[in-house]
């Protein structure tokens, strides 16, 4: 089954190009010379990060999706 699930991403200049990272994924970080290559590289970690993922649930888990509100400032 596939389905469109938008992510978060924090992007930051530095002295190289942009890092960049998904505060919902611990440790899903990516980087890239230009603010495109960075956000298309992000898109490859976080499908990896979730293939990697659903491989690593055990037998008898059950997935569940919550809708969570944030409010920013």
């Amino acid at each position: 089954m596939k389905r469109s699930t938008r992510y978060m991403v924090m992007l930051s200049k530095t002295d190289e190009g942009y890092a960049v990272w998904c505060p919902g994924l611990p440790g899903c970080w990516s980087q890239g010379a230009t603010e495109e290559e960075a956000l298309e590289n992000i898109r490859d970690a976080i499908q990896q990060y979730l293939e990697v993922a659903s491989r690593l649930h055990r037998e008898g888990d059950e997935a569940r999706e919550v809708e969570v509100s944030i409010e920013y400032a």
